[in-house]
């Protein structure tokens, strides 16, 4: 098997961030007014301002963890050296 820079936990974390800040930026979209000239106040929900927000920068910041998360060696042989000598 190859040696990746990345673990399996690695990238398990990466495309939950991922699928974290996709859904914060869906929950950002939407409010604009249905002629495209007239005000519509819902661009002002909690769901835009505040939720959608959160949402996105903790995708981020699990992006940041995955990436700094120090990957799990499984293979005992892969670069260990044996002390006993």
């Amino acid at each position: 098997m190859k040696d990746f820079a990345f673990g399996k936990e690695n990238f398990m974390l990466i495309v939950a961030a991922v699928v974290l800040i996709i859904v914060g930026f869906a929950l950002m979209s939407g409010g604009g007014s249905p002629d495209g000239v007239s005000f519509n106040y819902a661009i002002f929900s909690k769901q835009r301002i505040v939720v959608a927000p959160i949402v996105t920068v903790l995708g981020f910041a699990l992006v940041v963890v995955g990436i700094l998360i120090k990957p799990k060696d499984n293979n005992p042989e892969s670069g260990a050296v044996n002390k006993k000598a």
